[in-house]
């Protein structure tokens, strides 16, 4: 059994950027058992205050975009051309179902996770989307407190886990394919509207051409919506993970979104607003576990689900029941 640290070596270590504990602490946060949770949380104490230091950057793309050969040539990028320190979590509700495609992934990205400047961490199987958001949340702040500057958070499951990755990230980055006129019928209209960015990707040899069509058209698209809060007008660009091209221009649209909104107040308006939101999600999230592990309401579930589920009973008339066993 391994051994259990204290909250002050399990600080100690993430402060000092020492991957076993971090990796640790990043288990800890993802446990359920209360008794890890409570030392999670005295942990989390301690490493808050030298948290909230990098830019924090999601990622999300349509499927075979190619996101892990991206994150790999993007990341190496940052770390041999800027200095900078990568970490890459994922949120993947689907890894259950899937055997887990982030550990595939980080097989994959072999000269990135080898490099001593880079982390990357698969979410955990079988967890729900609410479960595995939240740790992921506690993990950027840990990997802040470890000192890495940057932050890639991951979606690798589709649908509401754009939305989950959005309320944690400062700059959204959606990475697409060749092809727009089709594509822009088949990307939900929601993930268009976060995105601070387009990327599309493959763009080298034959599908330079449809790249920059696409490119042309994105942007287009993207002058429909509404200038946002930020003040930040969403940019497309083209690439290539494969002749690692076009990366640059990406983290310059990353690091004038950070300077514009850090400017004008956005920056840290919108982490205040995610603190909030994770707050209530917490809240909504405890609330919801403590129900339905009351004693009172495991003796009657059963039974009043039953008379719903056959129309016995209506669902509103069956909730406000089982609260009043419990006010």
């Amino acid at each position: 059994m391994p051994k259990r640290f204290t909250p002050d070596e399990y600080a100690a270590g993430v402060l000092s950027g020492n991957r076993v504990l971090l990796s640790r602490a990043i288990t800890l946060v993802e446990s359920t058992l209360p008794s890890d949770q409570t030392l999670a949380h005295q942990v989390m104490e301690q490493v808050l205050p030298h948290a909230g230091k990098s830019v924090r950057v999601g990622i999300t793309g349509v499927p075979g975009v190619g996101k892990s050969t991206f994150i790999e040539a993007f990341g190496n990028y940052l770390l041999e051309q800027h200095g900078k320190k990568l970490a890459v979590l994922a949120i993947d509700p689907t890894s259950q179902r899937t055997g887990g495609s982030i550990l595939g992934d980080k097989t994959r990205m072999e000269t990135l996770s080898a490099n001593p400047n880079a982390y990357i961490r698969p979410s955990p199987a079988g967890n729900t989307l609410g479960g595995v958001a939240r740790s992921t949340r506690e993990s950027i702040l840990l990997c802040e407190a470890a000192g890495f500057d940057v932050i890639f958070v991951e979606t690798v499951g589709v649908g509401q886990s754009e939305t989950a990755v959005h309320e944690m990230v400062d700059f959204f980055l959606l990475l697409m394919l060749a092809g727009a006129g089709d594509e822009l019928q088949g990307i939900k209209k929601g993930i268009m509207e976060m995105a601070d960015a387009i990327a599309i990707t493959k763009a080298d040899g034959p599908n330079l051409n449809a790249a920059t069509s696409a490119q042309a058209e994105y942007q287009g698209a993207l002058h429909l919506f509404p200038l946002g809060a930020s003040q930040w007008s969403p940019r497309v660009t083209v690439c290539s993970a494969y002749e690692k091209s076009g990366l640059g221009p990406i983290w310059d649209s990353v690091s004038e979104y950070v300077a514009l909104t850090q400017g004008n107040g956005y920056f840290q308006q919108r982490r205040q607003e995610q603190n909030l939101h994770w707050l209530k999600h917490s809240i909504r999230q405890q609330l919801e576990e403590r129900f339905y592990q009351h004693p009172l309401i495991q003796a009657q579930w059963q039974t009043i689900a039953g008379q719903v589920t056959q129309g016995q009973k209506s669902p509103f008339a069956a909730s406000a029941e089982l609260f009043q066993l419990i006010s």
